[in-house]
């Protein structure tokens, strides 16, 4: 299995929404969400987005992610957007999943919006290195895009009709969009960046981060993983310090206790197990690697977690 595909085996999204929205005249709408990922989807005409101090123009046949929890305002081309009324309250006057932005103009513009829940313990640390907006994904002459256009076809005739299963195509489409635009941008980026995704397309270190994902209970030392690697010691370890910006040693840790989060919260497993599935030795290795980075003991965390459920 390839880095990026091991990066997001745990990583899921959840509790995905979808909205058809109708632009006529000059509209104007801003959403403010958390611990959210939005993909637009622009089936028709053009608008755009302003997140942050940065402004696109989308066009027919777009597709763009928001990574991150940013407030974005969308509006018509030639309008500032400045009176933008939060998109909520126009749900709210909804019934269905489909928006008229405005009662009257011409129609300048048809999206497709998607908003998708994710764990943050999995998906913050892929996050933070993202841009706000990742590039639009628009079809190619050298048919990179074809499955995709497929997939965006599929996605405009689910969005038009009530059939069983919508919901569950959807939520596949949004994973299969999260993937092809993380790659996308992963595939661009500069030999020259500061970003540990960069460590994803190194043929040395993809080979020791699949490892370390794949078998995280594993008991890895440096030398061990520069042999995944196939590399010196040394080598590897400033390798590694150099592009993902931390030791070796020091990430593995970092991803195990946030996989020991995750199973925490599933419920799944006793601690004693959650600590031999993530490479602790003893109970209270475990509980003392994890209090010291969220405060608080493992069976405390489950016990906070399930309490908020209740909530």
């Amino acid at each position: 299995m390839d880095a990026l595909s091991m990066l997001l085996q745990n990583v899921h999204l959840s509790e995905t929404k979808y909205y058809r929205l109708n632009g006529r005249g000059n509209w104007s709408y801003s959403i403010d969400r958390k611990d959210t990922v939005l993909f637009y989807l622009v089936l028709s005409g053009s608008f755009c987005i302003n997140v942050g101090n940065e402004t696109r123009e989308a066009n027919a046949g777009d597709t763009i992610m928001i990574s991150n929890t940013y407030k974005h305002v969308s509006y018509a081309l030639n309008h500032s957007g400045d009176d933008a009324k939060p998109l909520d309250e126009m749900l709210s006057n909804s019934e269905d999943h489909t928006i008229e932005l405005n009662d009257d103009g011409e129609s300048n513009a048809c999206l497709i919006l998607i908003e998708c829940q994710y764990e943050k313990e999995m998906m913050q640390p892929l996050l933070s290195v993202l841009p706000s907006v990742l590039p639009e994904l628009t079809e190619v002459s050298d048919g990179r895009f074809g499955v995709m256009d497929v997939e965006v076809k599929l996605l405009k005739l689910e969005s038009e009709h009530e059939r069983m299963g919508k919901t569950a195509v959807i939520n596949h489409w949004a994973g299969i969009m999260m993937i092809e635009c993380l790659r996308t941008y992963i595939e661009g980026l500069p030999e020259a960046t500061d970003s540990w995704l960069q460590a994803l397309r190194d043929p040395y270190l993809t080979k020791a981060l699949v490892a370390m994902h794949d078998t995280p209970s594993r008991d890895w030392t440096i030398h061990k993983l520069a042999e995944v690697a196939g590399m010196s010691r040394s080598s590897f370890a400033q390798r590694f310090k150099d592009i993902v910006g931390m030791p070796p040693l020091t990430y593995l840790i970092d991803y195990r206790l946030r996989l020991a989060a995750r199973y925490l919260r599933l419920q799944q497993n006793s601690i004693s197990r959650i600590s031999e599935l993530v490479g602790y030795a003893s109970d209270s290795t475990f509980s003392q690697a994890f209090k010291r980075v969220y405060g608080i003991s493992p069976k405390a965390y489950r016990q906070q977690y399930q309490s908020k459920l209740m909530a």
